[in-house]
């Protein structure tokens, strides 16, 4: 194939920290390496630094780009929803790839193919942690793209289950495409590091790590709840922003059962702190109700800490064999689970190796091959 001129939805990119920020920079960083005679632009509504991108902004084959025009500026929202493709056309984009659940509705008028990712329809499963607004507004945009755009990554098998039964997409339309974790996670952790972390954060000598925004769906209550039929010295560290309302249900149960003390509230930590903060735990907790994929969980495989994760959305995609599972809703289930990982030496072992031989499967290369037949498929759609 010729040398592409690809445009990248660039607004998480430059915007989040976590999440869909994370996704939308390593697509970025796994095609610009392994298809480097491409051209990748990142399209983002504004400008600002973030130093996360700034690696990937020097390398000679990734730009950014913002609105061109006052009015586009001032209009942002309208520009990346109907405008962007006159900007795409000028630059002669031969195809858009929209990596936050939307393309711009007049994609196809401007005659660029496009490929959007559908991250997961979470708002109509667990509506409890959207507004009403919001749920209309994404079931308009992510449902018109998801029919829009010439082909669908979903980052999971349980994805594209929701997308056909819920949007009445074609299955041939979708390629389920995995998303593999940062490499600073395989990297080794020192013990001076170690010890730096532990003590900046204050942890115990055994401790259980949850890493993700504290809200109903990640259902953190749920470890609090299991930490009360652990050993008193195990102590459980919850790394995320918290979500004002459920910090405080959880901080309700936390003084009524007297664990303050045996929990670690971690806000705001630098992104190169969080591999250590799994490495050094005895395991993960990702107890979530509902997810795309659960990254977490990957992360968490590869640096050799066995993880407990919930049952009933793609979290079992995302652990394989190299996790336990449990209910959502079973505290007990959870505690017995987690007590297992803390007497059974050989059970935890074994568990760590085959969650490193899992998480070995959610390679960038792979991951650029097959993003890159997905462009190939839309653009001869």
């Amino acid at each position: 194939m010729a040398k592409l001129n690809i445009g990248l939805d660039g607004k998480r990119a430059v915007c989040n920290m976590t999440g869909l920020g994370n996704y939308s920079r390593y697509v970025v960083a796994a095609l610009s390496s392994c298809y480097p005679d491409n051209h990748y632009r990142l399209y983002s509504p504004r400008i600002a630094d973030n130093r996360r991108l700034q690696p990937l902004l020097s390398r000679r084959n990734v730009a950014l780009s913002a609105p061109a025009s006052r009015t586009d500026r001032v209009f942002s929202s309208l520009w990346r929803t109907v405008w962007m493709p006159e900007q795409l056309q000028r630059d002669g984009v031969d195809l858009y790839h929209g990596l936050s659940n939307e393309v711009p509705l007049t994609i196809e008028r401007a005659g660029i193919a496009s490929v959007v990712t559908i991250h997961d329809l979470i708002y109509r499963r667990q509506p409890r942690d959207y507004s009403a607004i919001d749920r209309r507004l994404y079931d308009f945009k992510y449902r018109r793209s998801a029919h829009i755009a010439r082909r669908i990554i979903a980052i999971s098998e349980c994805t594209k289950r929701d997308l056909v039964n819920d949007y009445g997409i074609n299955p041939d339309k979708i390629d389920v495409i995995y998303q593999g974790c940062d490499p600073i996670f395989a990297a080794s952790v020192s013990y001076e590091q170690r010890a730096a972390i532990k003590s900046r954060y204050g942890l115990a000598d055994r401790y259980i790590v949850c890493v993700g925004t504290v809200q109903p769906r990640k259902n953190q209550l749920l470890a609090v709840k299991a930490l009360r039929a652990l050993p008193a010295d195990v102590q459980l560290v919850i790394v995320g922003g918290r979500q004002k309302a459920y910090g405080r249900e959880i901080d309700e149960y936390v003084a009524r059962h007297a664990l303050g003390s045996r929990i670690k509230w971690l806000e705001g930590v630098p992104f190169d702190h969080i591999p250590a903060l799994y490495a050094m735990a005895q395991m993960s907790v990702y107890v979530s109700r509902y997810e795309g994929f659960g990254l977490p969980v990957v992360e968490s495989l590869t640096t050799g800490t066995p993880v407990i994760a919930a049952r009933g959305s793609c979290l079992e995609e995302a652990g394989g064999d190299g996790a336990l599972y449990i209910s959502p809703d079973d505290a007990d289930e959870l505690a017995a689970a987690a007590t297992t990982l803390l007497t059974d030496s050989y059970k935890h072992r074994r568990l760590s190796d085959r969650g490193r031989r899992h998480a070995k499967r959610f390679s960038a290369n792979d991951f650029a091959r097959l993003t890159m037949q997905a462009y190939t498929k839309a653009l001869l759609t």
